[in-house]
């Protein structure tokens, strides 16, 4: 029954980038479930897997393949973007699932070969015997020979756009979309919007150091509460020294800037350095000059 639905079925090609994209989520699906299962042997001895880490590897991979392409001739990237493996083998040019023999033989390919590759450099590591060098080389030239026949056929692949690696155009299994794919009407509104927003965050981001904050902040004040002249309130705290006009508390090392109000030494140098026009919060007078209050006045002054 499912042969014969498969039958019915049209061949769609796949895009390259389709492809390739199943390639990449394969491989962080691969390292997700790794990621999973030594988690769970964190609480165990250091290095517990490490004897037995290649075998591990090929079980988790088996269970992948068993779910994946042995069930739904396609693996969870292909699945993910409606694609699947075709039999590039038969002359039909109805879609034809993969046999059995194209299953195991791409278990032997990518499981077995990768296993393979992984456990050898282990069994001919520590053996110094003429016989295991010879085997070692031979495995090496061997790997060798397969990465650059990989290369020359992802070469090929992007020139004509089918069987994406090396096991793919072995076995002669090919990409097809499993549903005809439906032209998208795409909408730019949101990416406009997204564009003048990110636009409009630089522009901020490059205007806001240029204006000063402090300066602009008394113009408002002064504009909002017009100054009219001193209280009586007001010049006795300037001439009893008993506040700054900045910070409010009492003044540490009082300073004047030529107008009757008084501010911390540290208050007014700071502001003054950050701003060269620096005006009084109190009166809106210019610094005209830092002076210090001299020591005898302000004594006479805190105990009159």
């Amino acid at each position: 029954m499912a042969s014969s639905l498969g039958n019915e079925k049209s061949v769609n090609p796949v895009l390259r980038i389709s492809q390739l994209d199943a390639l990449e989520l394969n491989k962080a699906l691969e390292q997700l479930v790794w990621s999973q299962f030594t988690s769970c042997f964190h609480g165990f001895k250091p290095g517990v897997l490490a004897h037995f880490e290649p075998e591990v590897k090929a079980f988790l991979c088996l269970i992948l393949w068993k779910f994946t392409i042995y069930s739904k001739n396609a693996t969870v990237g292909q699945a993910i973007l409606n694609i699947q493996y075709k039999n590039n083998l038969s002359q039909s040019e109805k879609y034809q699932p993969l046999s059995k023999h194209q299953k195991l033989w791409y278990l032997i390919f990518t499981v077995g070969g990768r296993w393979l590759e992984e456990r050898c450099y282990d069994l001919f590591s520590n053996r110094q015997q003429q016989s295991f060098c010879k085997i070692k080389s031979y495995i090496g030239f061997g790997s060798g020979l397969l990465k650059l026949c990989g290369l020359v056929n992802f070469l090929i692949f992007l020139r004509k756009g089918t069987f994406a690696t090396l096991t793919e155009r072995i076995l002669g299994i090919r990409s097809v979309f499993c549903k005809p794919q439906n032209v998208r009407q795409i909408g730019f509104e949101y990416m406009n919007r997204e564009l003048l927003w990110h636009g409009f965050a630089e522009f901020l981001i490059y205007l806001l150091p240029l204006i000063n904050v402090q300066k602009l902040k008394l113009k408002i004040s002064s504009w909002c509460l017009p100054i009219t002249g001193l209280s009586n309130s007001e010049n006795s705290l300037a001439v009893h020294c008993r506040e700054c006009s900045l910070c409010g508390e009492w003044p540490t090392m009082p300073h004047t800037i030529g107008c009757p109000h008084v501010f911390c030494y540290y208050c007014i140098k700071s502001n003054f350095l950050f701003d060269m026009y620096f005006t009084c919060p109190k009166c809106g007078s210019e610094v005209q000059s830092l002076q210090p209050l001299e020591y005898k006045i302000e004594m006479t002054e805190l105990h009159g």
